[in-house]
């Protein structure tokens, strides 16, 4: 949290018998002279953290509901809430009950790393077909920098039209956070000549490996290196975690190249709320664009 929100974040915290039992981190920003408890950029996953349980089902729902309902007494008081909680979040109905809206999202992720036979033939055919092109083209390496993933990242967002969505000095904080603590892998898919067709940076907890940034130059996109770089991912995940998270899939068209690699869909859930002003505002601001809508043209 001090790497990717220095100085904005805070959390709060339960505890039971000497020992933190639940902890809750959030962003806290003023925007509009509102304040918003968010989660930070380049962070897909947020939420609160609940001690593992190893009681029987209706007894671990009660400690859950208990424990977050201390939580929720504890968070401050804001004008708009927003966070995605991770998968592993299973249960909202007490955010549900305090007045939280919920939508379900969706990532792709990969079980069973240690079969790389089993996840190669999972594969659909035209990702094994691009992926033994690429391999006469490029040489994926791992010793180049952050600024290289940057690179071709910020290339693909200019293909969408968009910026990149986060500054440097943050892709290098974070660089600095995972590689001090041996939790980050740089994959660059690289030609001949020192052309970056692809590249990819990985991060990973004992639980689970991250797609967290990737990125593939528009002109050089039919190399296949793109599907190498993530290939080469997978493999690396399985040295280090038990799963692989392919990071969001909301989007139609990166949702059907991740599909093709064999990941189940997952749910996670996106909380919301507004505090009964915004709320207000809100609801005029959305009549007067139905408002508007309706309204004949001159």
């Amino acid at each position: 949290m001090d790497a990717v929100a220095a100085g904005e974040w805070d959390e709060v915290s339960v505890e039971c018998g000497g020992q933190v039992a639940a902890r809750w981190p959030f962003v806290r920003k003023k925007i509009a002279g509102r304040v918003a408890l968010l989660q930070p950029k380049l962070t897909p996953y947020l939420g609160p953290w609940l001690r593992p349980s190893h009681a029987k089902l209706p007894t671990k729902l009660a400690e859950e509901k208990e424990l977050m309902g201390k939580l929720l007494d504890l968070l401050p008081k804001c004008d708009l809430f927003r966070q995605c909680f991770a998968p592993e979040v299973t249960n909202w109905l007490p955010f549900y009950w305090s007045g939280f809206s919920q939508t379900t999202r969706y990532t792709y992720r990969l079980d069973g790393l240690d079969d790389p036979s089993r996840i190669w033939a999972g594969l659909r055919e035209n990702i094994r077909r691009e992926i033994r092109k690429a391999r006469k083209i490029v040489t994926v390496r791992d010793d180049l920098s952050i600024d290289c993933i940057a690179g071709v990242w910020e290339k693909t967002f200019r293909r969408q039209g968009k910026r990149l969505p986060v500054t440097k000095d943050l892709l290098h904080r974070i660089d600095w956070a995972c590689q001090k603590q041996e939790r980050r892998k740089l994959l660059v898919a690289e030609d001949g000549r020192g052309n970056i067709h692809a590249a990819a940076n990985i991060v990973w907890d004992a639980n689970c490996a991250y797609y967290l940034m990737a990125g593939s130059d528009p002109e050089l996109r039919n190399s296949g290196a793109a599907s190498l770089v993530l290939w080469e991912a997978i493999q690396f995940a399985a040295t280090v975690s038990r799963q692989f998270d392919f990071e969001g899939s909301m989007i139609e068209p990166i949702e059907r190249f991740f599909r093709s690699f064999g990941g189940a869909p997952t749910p996670y859930f996106s909380l919301s709320k507004l505090s009964r002003p915004v709320a207000f505002l809100a609801a005029l601001y959305h009549a007067g664009c139905a408002l508007s809508a309706r309204r004949p043209a001159i």
